[in-house]
């Protein structure tokens, strides 16, 4: 990275004039902090004491069996406090806010596990919160709202373009340029101008960090292959990170969604649509039209379905360090249920996209050979998605019956 915030073509900040000084203001408190013990020792303890740090390898022995390929394990994100990885970006975010004095934090939502970690920090911190959530996501991830709101957040819902995350973000960003003074804008994924990028990537390294000391404790080894879902890419930068250059291939996973036309699928690799853009403050590979209009995308999961990725994978996937692949909504669900029923584990629709390219390609590895699935979150948030995806009639029955008994 350079001191601009750059990637190799990608990343950079393209702000507003009157967020240049906010965002200077970070850069220069982000780079004090990490040079500061004691804030980096906040972090650790709020890691461990809040949200439960740190998170185990666990080993998938009857699906590896019945597979008959590499040895599957699961780094358990989904244990993290709010059920997600997002909880390592944001106590660090939210310490970092508290360091600089705001009273006030918002943030941008897709599929609402971030939105939902930042009101966990803001309450546990005292700080004032809104989040920015797309109305089509919102309609998705329901009982993410609910405990947004129980926890004293404000959620405002966005009805402009596709009502979706992007739309989220520039919502946010108005935000921050009206309110800047007293105001934190805490992001989630590792885009954004700098120092949003490298910061988000860098809190999440922790997941690689640990998975390496695991590994070495469980197998003896280092993985042979990691695998990631990319939506944003914050899940995908703290597994993958720590281990680029070691030998370890590193899979990245996308929304293949239903198709490959526009506003089928959320790719943003290997597909006519992405191409290299600049919006919403940096540059990476972003989907648009011939006239550089970013593109409407699909996923089943909200988490996945944002129109770019981080500057950071796109710049390792040009220089070959990691392989970009994608999985659709059928496999997904297949995937999903599979990791149900046979380990007992319940993924989020996120996760379960690297979850369905895993399952796909353990069989052609040895059985002596390890793959990592970085299990991002769970799925209690997908419940009202996924009793759908499978035609679940006595799931629709009991909520029918439910919502009359109430009236």
């Amino acid at each position: 990275m350079s001191e601009e915030g750059r990637y190799g073509q990608y990343g950079g900040s393209y702000i507003p004039e009157i967020l240049y000084t906010s965002q200077q203001q970070l850069l220069k408190s982000y780079r004090e902090a990490m040079l500061d013990e004691s804030f980096l020792q906040s972090v650790k303890q709020e890691l461990q004491q809040f949200s439960g740090r740190p998170t185990p390898l666990t080993h998938c022995a009857n699906l590896s069996r019945e597979l008959g390929g590499a040895q599957i394990y699961l780094k358990r994100e989904d244990l993290n406090h709010s059920g997600a990885h997002k909880m390592n970006n944001v106590i660090a975010q939210g310490l970092l806010a508290k360091r600089m004095g705001k009273t006030r934090v918002i943030a941008e939502t897709g599929a609402g596990q971030h939105g939902f970690a930042t009101a966990l920090v803001a309450a546990r911190l005292g700080l004032e919160c809104t989040v920015y959530m797309g109305a089509e996501d919102i309609e998705r991830q329901y009982p993410n709202v609910f405990w947004m709101k129980q926890l004293g957040a404000t959620v405002v819902p966005v009805t402009t373009g596709s009502a979706t995350l992007k739309d989220a973000l520039d919502e946010a960003l108005r935000d921050w340029s009206a309110n800047y003074s007293d105001t934190y804008y805490l992001i989630g994924t590792s885009c954004g101008c700098a120092p949003y990028p490298e910061m988000v990537a860098g809190f999440q390294s922790v997941i690689g960090l640990e998975c390496k000391e695991q590994a070495l404790a469980q197998f003896n080894a280092q993985p042979d292959r990691i695998y990631a879902c990319v939506g944003g890419g914050s899940n995908a930068c703290g597994i993958f990170l720590p281990y680029v250059g070691s030998g370890t291939e590193l899979i990245g996973v996308e929304a293949g969604g239903i198709g490959d036309e526009p506003g089928q699928h959320a790719k943003r690799f290997h597909t006519p649509q992405a191409r290299f853009g600049i919006a919403q403050g940096f540059s990476t590979r972003f989907l648009q039209d011939e006239s550089g209009q970013l593109l409407p995308t699909h996923s089943i999961s909200a988490g996945l379905d944002y129109v770019g990725v981080s500057p950071i994978l796109a710049d390792l996937e040009s220089r070959g360090e990691i392989r970009m692949t994608s999985a659709n909504d059928a496999e997904v669900i297949d995937a999903f249920r599979r990791l149900t029923l046979h380990e007992g584990v319940i993924p989020a629709l996120e996760s379960s996209h690297a979850v369905a390219a895993a399952l796909r390609e353990a069989p052609d590895m040895l059985p002596d050979q390890h793959l990592v699935i970085n299990l991002s979150g769970r799925g209690d948030k997908d419940i009202f998605n996924i009793a759908k995806a499978l035609g679940d009639t006595a799931f629709n029955d009991f909520l029918t019956h439910y919502l009359k008994q109430d009236a």
